[in-house]
């Protein structure tokens, strides 16, 4: 298992209308970060990384030829199970960049009913709005946090209080200076207050619009929406609580919004991902009939966005030219070449990833840091059973999979979700009775849980 890169870039914020910094992680960086969450998939690691890399590259050449360069849009073909949404997931997270999954099979010709393939990029921006005002609330968390303070303090001790002082003379304020020094320290924390926040007083109304104008439903929204008069409403919460609301209140004043939308569009046009699952069911299929000429429309709709075009939101017009495209499919029936000329141009990558083995089950179990058997050990720590895997029984569970998924449907390392939730069904249930209990899954106990159900075939297509 490889371990983490000795140095990473981490992207920072930069003002509107300048280059936007991104990771100058190597691809070979890259790839270490995706192995300690992945096993195997080398070439689709590779494939993705170089993509990630190629960014970076793009900031650095000339300016004039930096808009002629377009990423390189991938397809990851494999069968389900097998980590191609995890690797785009990871690489988004590296990258911290705006991401957006979405299920190619939702989408539908204009003139259907369906979701409008705009909407995608719309969703995207909504993400990155959300990714940025966080940001930018943990700017302000410091300067919202004593703001907030003041506010509770004021709830404490109001104006005409004997130790309350508008002339900010220090003599008179030592009692409030005193409750700020006990409300850090946590004595008050057992205190309710009665606080004033901020209530929108906004009409409850639901646009109905056909398919492709949801931005005016969204407008209308809003529209009614600012008629609403923004008034205050006095609650009564324990000091802990109040802190937590008027930190959140005064952050979100202290926030531009403006701001937010102008950068929240920047990264999406320049560095956000959108991964289009479930390709091969949007793929024209020789001698289908009629059907396929709605996957085929969907085809033709998508295709004006994945090459670049300027897609209208409410946050402003968005360019789809730099975004990252990565679909996958498992194409167990259609072909890849069952795409339309023009859209299969769109992706010149193309990966096929592996069918996972016994060998690989092993790994995907003990060596990333997100491992299953870690996962239900730190579940059943909780309620103090020290559970642990002995190598024989991850062996077998393993082997368990690997059959499981040649003799039925092939659904990848999904397989052992549901084995791990059979073998420790028992145990997951009796948990809250057996606190300090130390227990080891063995081989024996995984044949003896396991066996009966592989041995009945008809059983096993139902259960495992």
């Amino acid at each position: 298992m490889n371990t983490e890169p000795s140095s990473m870039a981490i992207p920072v914020a930069t003002p509107a209308g300048e280059n936007p910094t991104v990771p100058s992680m190597t691809p070979r960086e890259t790839v270490s970060e995706l192995d300690r969450y992945i096993v195997g998939q080398n070439a689709a690691k590779r494939s993705v990384a170089i993509a990630l890399r190629n960014r970076w590259r793009r900031q650095q050449v000339p300016e004039e030829m930096r808009d002629e360069i377009t990423p390189k849009n991938i397809i990851l073909i494999g069968p389900t199970g097998v980590g191609k949404t995890e690797i785009s997931r990871r690489l988004a997270k590296l990258a911290q960049a705006p991401f957006l999954k979405v299920e190619a099979s939702k989408f539908t010709e204009v003139g259907y009913v369906g979701r409008d393939v705009e909407s995608l990029i719309r969703d995207l921006v909504e993400l990155a709005i959300v990714m940025v005002r966080d940001e930018e609330r943990s700017k302000v968390a410091l300067r919202a946090r004593e703001a907030a303070e003041e506010r509770v303090l004021d709830a404490l001790l109001p104006s005409g209080t004997a130790g309350f002082s508008s002339t900010g003379d220090p003599g008179s304020n030592s009692t409030r200076d005193k409750l700020r020094r006990q409300l850090r320290e946590g004595v008050l924390d057992d205190r309710e207050i009665e606080i004033e926040v901020a209530e929108q007083s906004t009409p409850s109304i639901e646009v109905m619009t056909p398919q492709g104008m949801e931005e005016v439903g969204f407008n209308l929204k809003e529209m009614f929406g600012s008629f609403g008069k923004k008034t205050t409403k006095p609650r009564k919460l324990r000091i802990p609580e109040a802190l937590e609301l008027l930190e959140q209140e005064e952050a979100l004043g202290l926030v531009d919004a403006d701001t937010v939308k102008t950068e929240a569009v920047r990264r999406v046009e320049s560095s956000g991902i959108v991964f289009l699952d479930e390709i091969d069911k949007i793929a024209g299929r020789a001698q289908a009939g009629n059907a396929d000429v709605s996957r085929e429309g969907v085809q033709r709709d998508l295709l004006p966005i994945v090459e670049g075009s300027t897609v209208t939101t409410k946050h402003g017009p968005v360019r789809t030219d730099h975004i990252l495209f990565i679909a996958s499919g498992a194409f167990h029936i259609a072909k890849p070449s069952d795409l339309i000329p023009e859209f299969q141009g769109r992706f010149p990558i193309r990966v096929e990833l592996e069918a996972l083995t016994e060998e690989d089950f092993v790994r995907i179990l003990t060596e990333p840091q997100n491992a299953l058997t870690r996962q239900y050990e730190a579940l059943l720590a909780t309620e103090g059973i020290a559970l642990s895997f002995a190598p024989e029984a991850i062996q077998a569970l393993a082997a368990i999979a690997a059959d499981v998924n040649q003799r039925t449907e092939n659904i990848g390392a999904r397989r052992l979700h549901t084995i791990l939730e059979r073998l420790l069904d028992k145990l997951m249930f009796e948990a809250p009775d057996r606190r300090g209990e130390a227990f080891e899954v063995t081989e024996a106990l995984v044949r003896s849980e396991l066996d009966p159900i592989l041995g009945n075939e008809d059983l096993s297509r139902f259960i495992l």
